[in-house]
């Protein structure tokens, strides 16, 4: 049986500015079907290659696939959908199948819209796809489908989800195949050397409201750091990788396994030949400021902070548990440990100002990472924040949902204003770091380091990829009121998606009306057996019971801090006449 993996064609000026990413899901995907013995397997990368349709199209007509897969991030759905409409022209006989955590959670969506796409693997792929390909396989699909948990499609005029699947306990039991991909084309733009994306826990035990990894992967479990290591040596050994990126959202969660896989790293002499970087938290460098050093000697050079916010507002809302001082110090403490660190900001709700932007550009001056990030807000459809924000939402074409473009309008700035003046952010800070920083500060590697970023910022922003710039016609101040930002008006929310969003908010509404009617029953009955107490008790010689002082009322709070004070003040002058 032939399955075929496609990669879809989606570019906006964000994370791909800093070189090609490889698709790690393929690997995973693909190592698990092979563990399950499905050899015959084939990855079409459209992004890294540029394929158009056409092409694209005659791949599929040549390789004759049984099964087409894809999968979608939320910006990239449509082009995904495309893909499967290719697959149903082109390859009319394969099973087509979309994963993704965006299909995840809007399958009611996709399914409304692309009725083409056969079935949709929701949650984690690895062993739901083993168990639908087998059905394929021993012809049982798509008379068994309901029985496979973790799957979406249509039935007729309905849409079906089965169960949901449980999340992979064993992770070391999936040995990703990393010889699908064509490592000589992904390329790290600031070291120049070839880059991977290995993963080494999955989940987060934390909830911020803009995000939805927590949803999607659930509990947090983590790999055997000497089985992760094994993994990363391979790719230095076989696939000449010299950086790569930890894919958790958090690996430093988990100090003890965190230390054991830097221990290894060390132990082969692995970071004499590859170097690495990760996303954390404020909160766990503070935890580790002693071991910050030791990690650098493992290679880890790049650390991205999810600062989030200038305002302590802002992080409340978006429940980063941190504070805007913590953020300052982990960063130095990073520096200090020849650690070099980016800052990421989140911009763009619909509170935004033009103060509050530039607030974010003085705070990430006087912190002095290494590297800043503005994103713009995006409202993820599946996420907590949307939910609170939905009514403000007014653009509901998902292919400019990519952290890059203004989705959100604040009440105080038109779009265009809010994307001039995250710009202006960037042009200040990197203008100051490439005069008076990067050339002159740091060790040898840290300075070539710094200055390949900068490359990677120069190559996009002449080429005007960067931010998407040259596709919304931005080319200064001056073009801020004429922007086109290409919105879709035409994409809008199915029935079936609306309906679901709507009983989930019913639902989380009643939910809060309970909880509410809990909490005012309980301070009822408190008030009742109060009050009761106060009618039964009576003092032994049948006395009313008064307050201190022979009154009815007691003392305010700010009586008796007074009342404490005078007091204090009287016997301290007691103390000095004695």
């Amino acid at each position: 049986m032939r399955i075929v993996f496609i990669h879809p064609n989606y570019r906006s000026g964000g994370a791909e500015i800093a070189g090609s990413w490889p698709p790690a899901w393929v690997a995973y995907l693909s190592g698990h079907l092979r563990t399950a013995g499905f050899d015959d397997i084939h990855f079409i990368d459209a992004m890294t290659n540029d394929l158009p349709d056409d092409e694209i199209a005659t791949r599929l007509e040549e390789l004759k696939p049984d099964v087409v897969g894809v999968t979608a991030i939320t910006p990239s759905i449509y082009a995904a959908e495309r893909l499967l409409e290719i697959a149903r022209d082109h390859a009319p006989d394969a099973l087509r199948v979309l994963g993704g955590v965006h299909a995840t959670f809007m399958y009611k969506q996709v399914l409304s819209e692309a009725p083409w796409i056969d079935v949709i693997v929701r949650g984690e792929g690895e062993e739901i796809i083993v168990e639908l390909m087998k059905s394929v396989r021993d012809g049982h699909f798509p008379a068994c489908r309901h029985t496979i948990k973790g799957l979406a499609y249509r039935d007729g005029d309905e849409i079906v989800a089965t169960p949901a699947a449980s999340t992979v306990k064993d992770l070391d039991a999936i040995d990703p195949d990393w010889s699908l991909l064509e490592w000589e084309k992904y390329i790290y733009i600031p070291l120049n050397t070839r880059v991977a994306i290995p993963n080494m826990a999955r989940g987060c035990p934390f909830t911020c409201s803009f995000c939805s990894q927590w949803k999607f992967w659930r509990d947090y479990r983590v790999r055997d750091p000497i089985k992760v290591v094994d993994e990363i040596e391979r790719l230095v050994n076989e696939q000449q990788v010299g950086f790569f990126i930890l894919a958790d959202e958090e690996p430093t969660i988990n100090r003890k396994k965190f230390v054991q896989f830097c221990e290894e790293l060390i132990a082969r002499g692995l970071p004499d030949k590859v170097k690495w970087g990760i996303n954390t938290r404020v909160t766990d460098i503070y935890r580790d400021r002693e071991l910050l050093k030791f990690y650098r000697k493992a290679g880890l050079v790049h650390v991205s902070l999810g600062t989030e916010a200038a305002a302590q507002m802002k992080l409340d809302q978006f429940n980063k548990e941190t504070k805007v001082e913590e953020n300052k110090t982990a960063i130095r403490l990073l520096r200090e440990a020849d650690i070099l660190v980016e800052a990421q900001f989140i911009v763009g709700l619909d509170n935004e100002t033009p103060e509050t932007l530039n607030e974010t550009y003085k705070m990430a001056w006087d912190w002095q990472p290494d590297l800043a990030n503005w994103a713009m807000y995006t409202p993820w459809p599946f996420t907590p924040l949307f939910q609170e924000l939905r009514d403000k939402v007014e653009v509901f074409d998902f292919s400019r949902y990519n952290f890059v473009t203004p989705i959100m309008k604040p009440k105080a700035m038109e779009r265009g204003e809010l994307l001039d003046g995250v710009m202006n952010n960037y042009r200040r800070f990197y203008m100051k770091k490439a005069l008076f920083h990067y050339p002159w500060r740091g060790t040898g590697f840290r300075r070539r380091y710094l200055l390949g970023c900068l490359k990677a910022f120069a190559k996009a922003g002449f080429a005007r990829t960067f931010y998407d710039l040259g596709k919304v016609g931005y080319t200064g101040p001056q073009s801020k009121n004429r922007l086109d930002f290409h919105f879709d008006e035409t994409r809008t929310i199915a029935d079936a998606q609306m309906e679901d969003w709507e009983a989930s908010a019913d639902r989380a509404a009643r939910a809060a009306e309970r909880r509410e009617a809990v909490r005012a029953q309980g301070k009822a009955r408190a008030a009742e057996r109060n009050a009761a107490a106060a009618e039964t008790f009576r003092m032994p010689n049948g006395a009313e019971i008064k307050a201190c002082g022979g009154g009815t009322d007691q003392m305010t709070d700010e009586q008796m801090s007074a009342d404490l004070l005078v007091k204090g003040q009287a016997a301290d002058g007691q103390r000095e006449n004695a």
